[in-house]
């Protein structure tokens, strides 16, 4: 569709890019840099290790598990937000591994901290 640009004043399709509109710059913060940190990712593959590489959520049954067993779209969760505490990033009593969909439900609130710290706990005293 032909559109007036109000960048550079011309006609021309609303999806052509006439170099004139201002790009967005993306703000990195120091969780976005952290997440592509070695120990960042050193930690991470720890944390799986120690959960062998499973869902805590899952094997537990715990809030609409879908999947006896998920051990595929793993993540590292956050129990305390790095925007919380960006001291306890690397620290294992805050991390546990989840699939993606639990991930989303404990960023969410939906399974509550003390849910997520109790399996951490659980976790950390299976490893030792």
């Amino acid at each position: 569709m032909l559109k007036s640009c109000k960048y550079c004043g011309k006609i021309h399709d609303s999806k052509y890019d006439c170099g004139k509109k201002p790009q967005r710059k993306k703000q990195n913060n120091h969780k976005d840099k952290f997440r592509w940190t070695k120990a960042w990712q050193k930690k991470r593959e720890e944390i799986k290790q120690r959960d062998n590489f499973l869902c805590q959520v899952c094997i537990r049954k715990l809030y609409d598990t879908y999947k006896q067993y998920a051990y595929d779209n793993l993540e590292v969760h956050h129990a305390i937000a790095l925007e919380e505490d960006f001291e306890k990033r690397l620290d294992n009593d805050n991390l546990i591994t989840v699939c993606g969909h639990h991930h989303e439900m404990a960023e969410s609130g939906e399974i509550p901290l003390d849910v997520i710290l109790k399996i951490i706990i659980e976790q950390e005293n299976k490893s030792l």
